[in-house]
């Protein structure tokens, strides 16, 4: 099953890319690899999820938001390769939390978008982490995601 119909099948959708907030792109290719700019949960142009994990929102709400920041890295590498099916392999995911004070499960919160690229990509969708806390992203936004994948050549 291609990693498109398997989209479908879980009952998502890519969306279309999100428009950067500021003066940059929304990823870069580099020979066989795709490096994105870091994702937050836009949907429709509007930030879906809004504050601190752990004290505006719960970690499930972090973790739905992580998943919505994954499905926008892959919006932004699916305009660059046309389509999921050109990825070999996920490599790297770094996500940021937006943590209020004390809350130290930003691993589980980034689990939203490890275990979707997971559900996708099976085997493929195994990549290296990082998960940190930090004390403030853009416009409020409660997760931010960033990938690194490697195209078919």
């Amino acid at each position: 099953m291609s990693y498109e119909q398997k989209i479908k099948e879980l009952g998502l959708q890519i969306p279309e890319p999100p428009e950067p907030v500021a003066a940059y792109v929304p990823a870069v290719k580099v020979g066989d690899f795709i490096y994105t700019s870091g994702q937050i949960p836009f949907v429709n142009g509007k930030l879906k999820f809004k504050g601190k994990v752990g004290e505006d929102l719960t970690e499930q709400e972090g973790y739905e938001a992580a998943k919505v920041c994954a499905l926008n890295c892959l919006s932004v590498i699916k305009g660059q390769v046309g389509t999921l099916d050109n990825i070999e392999r996920i490599v790297k995911v770094t996500g940021y939390v937006n943590s209020g004070q004390g809350f130290q499960m930003q691993p589980q919160v980034i689990n939203g978008a490890s275990e979707l690229l997971g559900e996708i990509f099976g085997e493929n969708g195994q990549h290296a982490r990082a998960a940190v806390g930090v004390s403030e992203l853009p416009i409020d936004a409660p997760v931010e995601i960033e990938m690194i994948v490697k195209i078919k050549s």
